[in-house]
């Protein structure tokens, strides 16, 4: 299917970027847009590397944009860019604007692995008013926890957080996540009161490090009459399980967004 290299200058994190765009060979325009987000350490060619995510949509009426998210969890950094606001807005005017697209958000639907995946609910519910479907994989979702300085030097100590990447996360989400624009349930809360609520899946890896993160996010998000999808299944935090289980987040987007093969 076609395949294209989005080669744009974002002026809100103030450099040249790139987002990898597979384009649908069947339906007719303007088509919905699913964004695909990436983990701490890998970029926008990722997920064509490591998947077979083309042949995953060559029968959908579908766009795919996987955007370079640097190293920012896709929210507006407390000392730096701001990558929310990079990827929530500004990333699909470009896209809607050199792409036969829809621009409503019944037509953009978001998703993401690891960094990616808390990323995907970042943006998708502190713009709930933008994507109508949310995705989470292996999602690191456990910043709403974190309460102050203290809170920071613990979780330092149970994940064994090197100093130098404790400095980039205090950078990034600030010492006091919790209430924020950072806190997933602060969002998710957020958008159900102006009942705007995305759909909602989210899965983890029985044998994933993140897991007890996400069985707490899910138990929090219930607690707090947030309705969402959570499941797990088999597998590590590794690509094998993403292979697998992109294909149903494919699924439950196409079922949202209104389209079918």
């Amino acid at each position: 299917m076609p395949w294209t290299t989005f080669r744009w200058k974002s002026e809100v994190i103030g450099k040249a970027t790139t987002a990898e765009v597979l384009l649908p060979q069947t339906g007719r325009p303007p088509f919905p847009v699913f964004y695909l987000l990436h983990g701490l350490s890998d970029d926008a060619s990722i997920w064509l590397r490591h998947t077979r995510i083309e042949c995953h949509v060559r029968d959908l009426p579908l766009v795919v944009v996987m955007p370079d998210g640097y190293r920012g969890f896709y929210t507006d950094n407390a000392e730096g860019p701001a990558y929310a606001r990079h990827i929530g807005e500004e990333l699909p005017a470009q896209i809607e604007r050199h792409f036969q697209v829809k621009t409503t958000r019944a037509g953009r639907a978001i998703g993401g692995l690891s960094m990616g995946g808390y990323g995907a609910l970042r943006i998708g519910l502190g713009y709930a008013d933008r994507f109508c479907s949310v995705n989470a994989h292996s999602a690191a979702v456990g910043w709403g926890r974190i309460k102050g300085k203290a809170g920071f030097r613990q979780a330092a100590r149970e994940r064994e957080w090197s100093p130098e990447f404790a400095a980039e996360l205090q950078r990034i989400f600030g010492l006091a996540p919790h209430g924020t624009d950072h806190d997933l349930l602060h969002l998710a809360q957020q958008a159900q009161r102006r009942r705007r609520l995305p759909k909602l899946l989210l899965d983890c890896g029985t044998e994933d490090f993140l897991l007890e993160d996400n069985r707490d996010f899910h138990r929090r998000m219930t607690e707090a009459g947030i309705p969402h999808l959570y499941r797990e299944f088999s597998g590590r935090h590794d690509w094998d399980y993403w292979e697998l289980h992109v294909q149903d987040a494919l699924r439950f987007h196409a079922a949202n967004l209104g389209i079918a093969r």
